[in-house]
């Protein structure tokens, strides 16, 4: 049995719901991180399991990585190790042979957004927030943002996202191919449910082939530029730019960046 702190896991036949509930947000901690790959282990070895559900408690899907926790961390190496962390976790995610989707609500924020960017199908409501706002903080996102956003979106759109941080909601999010389905926020559960039942019908060895082949699609620049995400994302953190971003973000004020 998986002791956990900051997540639910349910299991409903074949198919098995992850809930993130750590109010008010549901922001990511690097525990948590080592909980969804215990999760994840634990549906390997019993191998039962055809659709995973990732959704978040409250009024959230994750509004993003837990800014407070980064004043921990003291230099480059302990900077990249973190980055390293979530993108090891979202790549194995996107690599498990068990179809993984996300049911977005209020806010998939920052880390938030990559964790959904790393579940194969997303399903959001029609006023999600949807974004990766990390350069009003004065850093990058970490944990694969800039590289699968523009897989989905496009480069132009990424291009614009990420460098003004500006959210989207649903119905621009499913426009854009961001989002699979978008559905109104009481028919959340039951439209996500609708598609895990349909998939859960479907044989488990044909569902682990397709899981394995549609990976070899991804261009062969993608481990490269996510190890030069996370080296980057590392360097960022010793910016005075990053410092004032994060400080600003602490006392809940607008950061005054200096050039």
């Amino acid at each position: 049995m998986i002791l956990l702190k900051a997540l639910t896991f349910d299991e409903d036949g074949f198919i098995a719901t992850l809930t993130i509930k750590h109010p008010p947000a549901n922001a990511l901690t690097f525990n948590m991180f080592d909980e969804i790959s215990d999760i994840l282990d634990m549906i390997e070895e019993q191998n039962k399991v055809k659709v995973i559900i990732i959704k978040g408690d409250g009024k959230f899907f994750s509004a993003g990585a837990d800014v407070k926790q980064f004043t921990s961390y003291q230099n480059e190496t302990d900077y990249e190790s973190l980055a390293n962390k979530g993108q090891q976790l979202f790549d194995r995610m996107e690599h498990f042979q068990i179809p993984i989707i996300a049911s977005i609500h209020g806010a998939a924020l920052g880390g938030g957004l990559e964790l959904a960017l790393g579940c194969h199908i997303r399903i959001v409501t029609e006023d999600a927030k949807l974004g990766l706002p990390e350069l009003t903080l004065g850093i990058i996102p970490g944990y694969g943002g800039t590289q699968r956003l523009p897989q989905l979106v496009g480069p132009a759109k990424a291009y614009e996202m990420i460098l003004t941080g500006a959210t989207i909601d649903g119905i621009e999010a499913e426009r854009l191919g961001l989002a699979n389905h978008v559905v109104a926020e009481e028919d959340l559960h039951n439209e996500t449910m609708k598609l895990a039942k349909n998939i859960a019908e479907k044989s488990r060895v044909s569902i682990n082939r397709v899981m394995e082949l549609i990976p070899y699609a991804k261009s062969e620049q993608f481990s490269t530029g996510i190890d030069a995400e996370a080296k980057a994302f590392a360097k960022i953190f010793g910016t005075a730019g990053a410092k004032e971003g994060i400080q600003a973000f602490m006392e809940k004020r607008k950061p005054n960046f200096q050039n």
